[in-house]
């Protein structure tokens, strides 16, 4: 039932509980009642610091005394004077910089600022919904003065709320998401809002924590600018991609920018992607999400109230809150709404060979030959755009690649795989009939269309050759012309799986060589910290049409469409499971491609980059991540090509890529003891690829990450917060990687368990300490942690070759002598064998005193750490196995081991 709810002892003095909020758990048929004026502002007044004068209304004298960390600025679009600040009603203090790299408000809100008020506030089946009206315009044209917010208790962890124009249709994200399932009991959260000032308020329902709480600054909703801002109950936050950036964001002052932009990977710059969700850490190790589904420019301000704030250029405000209560409930309770990943084929999770120079199939046949001589795994060799006839799609060079298709089913038919780089730009030089991918898009009306409804033209290829290129508009609902191209043809060899380049998309030229209109998509009054200051920078003008709305609204949704497109024509075309690979994402993406993280230079700083990438993509739901091995810009160097390569065996997607012009970085370039550093580790990948595939699976079925944060197996472990140098594979495999020239020894943190070296079998009884580990260029630390049982396979030079081999376990009992785990099996490459039950999945349970587990093919051998004593029996498919050793200082079960498998791995 309805009734105003006082909740100071459960939230201590001063809490935002402690007012007159009107609190809802959706039960029953009573209507919420309005709840009296400026509850949200004496709230907002105690949370700020805010010194309130004995006597003085809100509605009295502005309330300045607010403390500079708790200030939301009211002058988010320029600079102003004290004159211009209080001309709109806010407040003027200057304050002390703290640094040059720290900001801080001096004009900004006062708590009595106008905002939105409640009115008709009803009950409906799954929540609730109300008017927001409000009488004075803020300082954006065109606000709408009254809006329509809709709550939904959607699930018992996740809360949707709206805010929209109820009197005009505004552009919508078209992503497919989960509907409300009726009454929810037992929810994790319950919701409170204040009448006047609007204000929301999400509190998690077993401690009363406040997670959001919109009161702290005032509501915008004008056509071009929408601001709503929360406190933040935690000053850990992750998310709000893609940034080169910690695993941690910084909420000092911090502002980051979402629009999709082709920049080689840059400090403090919106870079290939945009993905509006956060995860907070909350203290104690709870956890929840919130994501924004908008796909405008916009920006996050991050400040260390700690607060945040949402400003976005379009759309509607259509948020998700994710409750937990631990950070991998978050992650899944996400990916619930857009979608868990795809399942990549077997082959896709094997080392990959790119470089932009391999000028012929000469050249690109030597480097697969030069792999193999030099005994280096290798399941997929790439072209750059070296292939195309003058850079134009779905052409070669009938001269130095006269025999393409023959060398691309050579070498499908020695068990490897091949693809080639695609560009979203289709050239439209030369006559009528020259290029038939520019005609045929012509004849079917695909191409992106300038301001008289022509196809916009720009420039997209680099060098010489390049021309004028028009951008293909690739709608998952129209697949024709992109499966046509995909097709294999006598002449033009099958497409396995295109890398989607170029595709944020980028351009040479701002806007088109025409130039852009000058309007209001191309100018609008709020411009987001993008780089290049305006939206056209990198890319096409703002107010090109596209075939769901304008290119203001659908900039950065163009790579997940792409992806789409890709994935669904693979799918028909080939009839076999799709390998896409993407460089510009948004939310949803992992459900059809993978990501790479650009035009990395070849430095040790972006080799530790790498690693938040690859972490925070995994939130994301893009398991399928990596960057590329040694870098791409600049040359490497052999000793960071080495420690690059044994983090890149780790990378869930592993590929090396080089520029044109850069001194090879190819494994067999190196010296002998480099190489055969290298060679440990892909082999080490290549043994370990059972379990990856099987934590693939689980992020396909079940929403869980393949690489993940230390934090999220640990939670309650502050101290695990701030760990993006080290990473792990699933629950069970912690990598403790060498980021820095001229080291070997490294320091990793191990949290409160038993570890296993997986290389030596030495072991880690840890306390939640940081160990300092030897680390010589052959070696990466890897560590089992006690408990789990990995299943490994005796790698071969493909996949190909490595699945047809024996089988081996590790197991990793506890100190109580137990371990379990499982293994996921199919072909590898057919679809949905996981929905048809086409597949296998084995579960290792594991004592001191025995291991039991049916397996689908002969174990060859089984390593388990931390046998108090010998086993007194092993079994496989049921049978005894005795062919194992027992080393009583080590407490490590040694079986007859393969030798390959005994010299790449321990």
């Amino acid at each position: 039932m309805w009734c105003p709810r006082c909740l100071t002892g459960a939230l201590g003095a001063g809490s935002p509980g402690a007012g007159p909020w009107a609190s809802w758990s959706g039960q029953g048929s009573v209507q919420p009642s309005v709840l009296p004026a400026d509850s949200g502002r004496t709230w907002y007044r105690r949370w700020a610091g805010q010194l309130e004068t004995p006597g003085t209304a809100a509605s009295g004298p502005l309330h300045c005394d607010i403390s500079p960390d708790g200030r939301f600025d009211c002058a988010p679009e320029k600079l102003l004077s004290r004159a211009e600040c209080e001309a709109r009603g806010c407040c003027y203090v200057p304050v002390s910089p703290r640094g040059p790299a720290i900001w801080q408000p001096w004009c900004f809100f006062p708590a009595s600022y106008p905002s939105y008020k409640v009115e008709n506030l009803s009950a409906t089946e799954t929540g609730y919904t109300a008017s927001l009206t409000r009488t004075v315009p803020t300082f954006f044209p065109e606000d709408i003065m009254v809006l329509r917010l809709d709550v939904v208790f959607e699930t018992n962890g996740r809360l949707h709320f709206t805010l929209r124009d109820p009197a005009n249709k505004r552009y919508e994200v078209p992503l497919e998401t989960p509907k409300a399932r009726g009454q929810i009991t037992s929810k994790l959260y319950s919701v409170q809002f204040s009448a006047d000032p609007f204000g929301l308020m999400v509190f998690r329902e077993s401690s009363g924590q406040v997670l959001l709480n919109t009161t702290v600054a005032p509501l915008f909703f004008a056509d071009q600018f929408l601001q709503i801002s929360t406190s933040l109950p935690s000053h850990f936050i992750s998310g709000l991609g893609e940034h080169l950036t910690s695993l941690a964001l910084n909420v000092n002052w911090t502002k980051v920018t979402l629009w999709n932009r082709d920049i080689a990977p840059t400090p403090y710059v919106n870079l290939y992607g945009s993905h509006p969700f956060y995860l907070v850490v909350e203290d104690g190790g709870l956890a929840h999400g919130v994501f924004l589904l908008n796909s405008n420019a916009m920006d996050v301000m991050l400040q260390p109230s700690p607060a945040l704030t949402w400003r976005t250029t379009g759309g509607i405000l259509d948020f998700y809150v994710f409750l937990g209560p631990d950070p991998k409930s978050v992650v899944r309770q996400y990916l619930d709404v857009i979608g868990y990943p795809f399942m990549p084929p077997y082959w896709g999770l094997g080392f990959h060979l790119c470089r932009w120079g391999y000028s012929s199939t000469a050249a690109t046949r030597q480097a697969v030959k030069n792999m193999t001589a030099a005994q280096f795994p290798l399941d997929v060799q790439w072209n750059d755009l070296d292939y195309t006839d003058a850079k134009r799609d779905f052409t070669f060079n009938k001269n130095n690649f006269k025999d393409y298709p023959d060398m691309v089913r050579e070498f499908h038919q020695s068990g490897r795989r091949y693809v080639m780089i695609v560009d979203p730009a289709i050239s439209s030089l030369g006559p009528p009939g020259s290029y038939k991918p520019y005609d045929d898009g012509l004849k079917r009306g695909v191409f992106i269309r300038n301001a008289t409804g022509k196809p916009l033209v720009g420039k997209v290829s680099p060098g010489p050759g390049a021309g004028d290129e028009s951008v293909l508009e690739l709608k998952p609902g129209d697949l024709r012309g992109w499966m046509k191209v995909l097709k294999p043809r006598a002449h033009v060899p099958l497409l396995w799986s295109p890398p989607n380049d170029m595709n944020e998309p980028s351009n040479f030229v701002a806007g088109s060589l025409d130039g852009c209109p000058n309007n209001k998509l191309e100018n609008p009054p709020y411009v987001p910290g993008v780089l290049g200051g305006s939206l056209r920078a990198g890319t096409i003008c703002a107010s090109s049409q596209q075939y769901l709305s304008s290119h203001y609204n659908l900039h950065s949704l163009y790579g997940l469409t792409e992806a789409i497109a890709s994935h669904d024509a693979l799918v028909k075309v080939r009839g076999k499971r799709p390998f896409v690979i993407s460089r510009s994402t948004f939310a949803g993406h992992g459900r059809f491609a993978g990501h790479w993280s650009g035009d990395v230079r070849s430095s040790w700083e972006q080799l530790y980059y790498s690693i938040p990438e690859v972490l925070l993509f995994n939130l994301y739901g893009v398991p399928l991540v990596g960057a590329d091995v040694c870098g791409f810009l600049g040359d490497t160097s052999e000793e960071l090509c080495v420690r690059w390569t044994q983090l890149g065996a780790f990378y869930p997607f592993m590929r090396n890529h080089n520029d044109h012009g850069n001194k090879p970085q190819e494994p067999y370039a190196f010296s002998p003891a480099a190489q055969e550093a290298m060679r440990k580790a892909l082999f080490l990948r290549y043994a370990l690829m059972p379990y990856l595939y099987t934590l693939f699976h689980k992020a396909h079925s079940a929403g869980e990450t393949v690489a993940r944060p230390l934090f999220l197996e640990f939670p309650a472990d502050p101290n695990t917060l701030s760990v993006d140098r080290q990473f792990m594979w699933g629950a069970g495999l912690l990598i403790t990687p060498v980021l820095v020239a001229g080291k070997t020894k490294v320091s990793g943190y191990f949290p409160t368990e038993t570890w296993y070296n997986l290389m030596a079998g030495s072991v880690i009884h840890s306390k939640g300490q940081w160990v300092l580990l030897p680390a010589p260029l052959d070696t990466i630390n890897v560590h089992v942690r006690a408990g789990h049982i990995l299943p490994l396979q005796e790698p071969g030079l493909t996949t190909t070759e490595s699945r047809k081999k024996g089988m081996t376990l590790v197991v990793a009992l506890t100190v109580a002598g137990v371990a379990r785990g499982d293994l996921f099996w199919d072909d590898g490459e057919s679809l949905l064998t996981f929905e048809k039950g086409d597949y296998t999945q084995i579960l290792f349970l594991a004592t001191n005193v025995s291991l039991v587990g049916e397996l689908g093919r002969d174990a060859e051998s089984d390593i388990l750490l931390g046998v108090p004593s010998p086993p007194q029996r092993v079994l496989a498919n049921g049978i005894p196995v005795s062919n194992f050793s027992y080393n009583t200082d080590t407490k490590v079960k040694t079986p007859a081991l393969p030798a390959s498998l005994l010299l790449c791995l321990f």
